[in-house]
């Protein structure tokens, strides 16, 4: 999803973190990376600490022992790259059906982020193969399931890190499915020949759910706003009042997000003569629905919640995320920040938050098809009241959408399933919830497209009244895509076609471009 052209601006990775924005630009856009010289120098001063220790007769976690339950078993020198491989070979067991693209691209992006924090002692070439894969477009194939969100991303960051090391399936640029040696020899990429520590360095992080964090967060900051516009259209559309948006009401409850839907609704119903034609208190209706009077409510409940995810995929953005550590000091210690119990939550929450949103447009499509409470719309919007069934069974669509989002808005980060013995005996779930957050936006998406599909018409049907400037422009978008009232007609490509509208952001940006105020 994108609300504007894309930036394929070379990113730059090093120290500080990375951005938001430039975790999306590489993940989804394909922008190229660039290694920061400085950053690369710590990586080598931390890379000698490592080999110092190796070569200590006493042993040090990760670089001369084994993992997990076998963290007391030191390992003999002439095994220790052995040792790396297994362990990489080994955890790369998911299974199930390929990770998306950006998703990978995303994980392997925010793992080489913290490499280039010089905190986790692997070697120069390990950090330029990692930027070479990503600048090649070559993507390790990742199965969807095998990681608990604790010791990391285990299993999707070992299939990443097994195709560094020449092993394993990949897709290619143009999305062919390759062995990952064939794939690194075509761009002239040696295969990794891991050191001590580097496979531990290579899996031990949040990476994979903080990178669908990041594309989550940017996929609502498009959607939020585009369901204000969503709901603004079906105020109009269902003769609803626009006095309730009023800022000084909307400042006694002085809640963020509240605030800044609510300026949204007053943006987009800006000079409806929909809306001037029942203004007077002839209109005799005291309040609208909860589901037109309240948006903004939920609406800004729903940014506030992404503001706070925000906040902390800001934070996870700039840490160094793996076990043992390096510290500025020259410290090998071991720790637990790899526990992805801080991005599990919030992506439960913006669950929470999507399930929320698209309920509240569901209830406002169900208004606009009940002749009970459409003021004077047709039934369904149908054309042919009996012979046609208008838009009944596109709301039945929406409300099956719905019910699974309440069922993905179960948080998984409150299960736990203990693994290695007992010795990760408390997970996250972490990726799972990021799983479950990427069908609930999807969801969303769909049932935004549905609301607007149904308010659209609803508004053409109000001729020879007319919709405002900017919920006007939508419908001039929509009704040349060919959704207009009308005699049914086959209505899951329509949807399809709007769904592609309110994801690309178009529908955002046809709204923007005639609103007199920024849409926010």
């Amino acid at each position: 999803m994108s609300t504007s052209a894309p930036s394929t601006s070379t990113v730059t990775v090093g120290i500080p973190g990375l951005s938001i924005e430039e975790v999306v630009a590489v993940a989804r856009h394909g922008a190229p990376v660039a290694l920061d010289p400085v950053a690369l120098e710590e990586v080598e001063r931390s890379r000698a600490i490592v080999d110092g220790l190796a070569a200590d007769p006493n042993p040090h976690y990760g670089i001369s022992t084994g993992f997990g339950a076998l963290a007391t078993t030191f390992i003999a020198a002439d095994r220790r790259a052995q040792l790396q491989a297994s362990l990489v070979r080994s955890h790369a067991a998911g299974s199930g059906a390929e990770v998306e693209r950006e998703v990978v691209r995303a994980l392997m992006l925010l793992r080489l982020s913290t490499l280039m924090t010089g905190r986790t002692g692997v070697c120069r070439a390990t950090v330029e193969t990692y930027a070479a894969i990503l600048n090649a477009g070559i993507t390790p194939v990742v199965r969807e399931y095998g990681s608990l969100g604790c010791s990391g991303d285990l299993a999707p960051l070992a299939h990443c890190a097994l195709v560094a090391m020449g092993e394993g399936e990949v897709r290619t640029a143009d999305g062919e499915l390759v062995d990952a040696g064939a794939a690194l020899a075509a761009e002239g990429i040696s295969p990794l020949q891991l050191g001590e520590k580097e496979g531990l360095a290579l899996i031990n992080g949040t990476d994979g759910m903080l990178g669908m964090l990041a594309l989550a967060i940017t996929d609502l900051r498009l959607l939020l706003t585009t369901a204000d516009l969503a709901a603004s259209m079906s105020v109009e559309g269902l003769m609803g009042t626009d006095a309730v948006f009023a800022a000084d009401l909307q400042a006694l409850r002085p809640q963020r997000g509240q605030a800044l839907a609510a300026a949204n609704f007053r943006t987009a119903l800006a000079g409806s003569p929909i809306v001037a034609s029942h203004a007077g208190p002839e209109d005799g209706r005291v309040q609208d629905a909860y589901s037109l009077r309240c948006a903004p409510q939920v609406h800004g409940a729903a940014r506030d919640t992404v503001a706070h995810a925000e906040s902390v995929a800001d934070a996870e953005l700039a840490s160094a995320v793996d076990n043992p550590v390096l510290t500025t000091d020259g410290r090998v210690e071991s720790n637990g920040n790899f526990h992805g119990a801080p991005v599990a939550y919030v992506l439960d929450f913006l669950a929470i938050a999507a399930a929320d949103v698209a309920s509240m447009s569901e209830r406002r499509t169900d208004r606009f098809l009940d002749r009970a409470r459409n003021q004077g719309l047709p039934p369904f919007l149908a054309h042919e009241v009996g012979v046609d069934s208008g838009l009944m069974i596109a709301q039945y669509t929406a409300a099956g959408i719905v019910s699974e989002l309440k069922r993905l808005a179960v948080p998984a980060s409150v299960d736990s399933i203990p693994s290695s013995a007992m010795q990760e005996d408390h997970v996250s779930m972490g990726w799972a919830a990021a799983r479950k957050l990427r069908r609930a936006i999807d969801g969303l998406t769909r049932v935004l497209a549905i609301e607007i599909m149904t308010a659209g018409r609803g508004l053409q049907l109000r001729a020879p009244l007319q919709p405002g400037p900017v919920t006007g422009a939508i419908v001039e978008l929509i009704a040349a895509e060919g959704s207009v009232p009308g005699e049914d007609r086959f209505l899951a490509p329509e949807i399809e076609r709007l769904t592609e509208l309110v994801a690309s952001g178009e529908v955002l940006a046809r709204a923007s471009a005639a609103a007199e105020t920024p849409l926010r």
